[in-house]
């Protein structure tokens, strides 16, 4: 079996604006790898292709040219059943994307019982454990309405993971958090991060980075610039580009 969990092959994406007469180049022939287990934290300025690269890994975005895949599985053939890869692959948005209309608990039933075909008493049982390890066991009942930010993201996360996915993929999970609930979710990314979970996350919280990466990534302008071990990137940068980007935001 492969280590390679996550394989990109020279992806571009071009988007077309009116204001300007050039198209806009959001991924410039990226190519890279996540291995099994392997937590790839992916930086870089607003516009800089990261959350397109992320949203592309499980379909969500439709590249023009090259080729992802996941455990194997091409994302970008035709053929592919999408919705059964992403299935396998969590995603973690910045705005939850929970339903309003559920209860924490059924928000985590729910996809069990109709995309896993689980019988209602196992997507129970796992989503009364998943409460327990997000941190959050007694809110099953509420509405997302009746939740802060952080629990929401609580009840997203225990989402994906019911899912038993074998890749977390995380956008700006905590951009649209208080300041006060960004650390337990951050912590939460943590631990499943030494649980050996393969993730990949577009974040701005270099503390998280630093701390919890295997690998750094830093993108600008559609292209991976840059790419290193935490402590090599954030304490000897080798291009001018992530220099200044760091200057700006250390």
């Amino acid at each position: 079996m492969s280590d390679m969990m996550i394989r990109i092959e020279k992806v571009c994406k071009t988007y077309h604006v009116k204001s300007r007469a050039e198209p806009v180049r959001a991924l410039d022939n990226v190519t890279n790898h996540i291995d099994r287990g392997e937590v790839v934290v992916i930086i870089g300025p607003s516009g800089s292709g990261k959350s397109t690269l992320l949203r592309s890994l499980n379909g969500l975005q439709e590249i023009d040219s090259g080729a992802i895949f996941i455990d194997g599985v091409s994302v970008t053939d035709k053929k592919t059943n999408l919705n059964l890869l992403r299935s396998q692959v969590g995603m973690v948005f910045q705005h939850f994307n929970l339903y309003q209309h559920k209860t924490a608990f059924e928000n985590i039933v729910l996809p069990q019982t109709v995309v896993l075909k689980r019988s209602r008493a196992e997507a129970e049982a796992i989503a009364n454990d998943l409460l327990n390890k997000v941190g959050i066991p007694d809110l099953g009942g509420n509405y997302p309405s009746m939740l802060s930010g952080g629990q929401q993201q609580r009840v997203a996360i225990a989402r994906s993971l019911a899912m038993k996915p074998k890749v977390m993929l995380f956008d700006e999970a905590t951009s649209a958090l208080d300041p006060e609930t960004v650390g337990g979710v951050l912590e939460l990314m943590r631990g499943l991060a030494a649980d050996g979970m393969t993730m990949a996350v577009v974040t701005h919280e270099m503390g998280f980075a630093r701390e919890a990466a295997d690998r750094v990534i830093f993108m600008d302008a559609g292209a991976i610039i840059e790419e290193n071990t935490p402590d090599q990137f954030f304490d000897n940068p080798q291009s001018e580009r992530a220099q200044d980007f760091l200057r700006q935001i250390l």
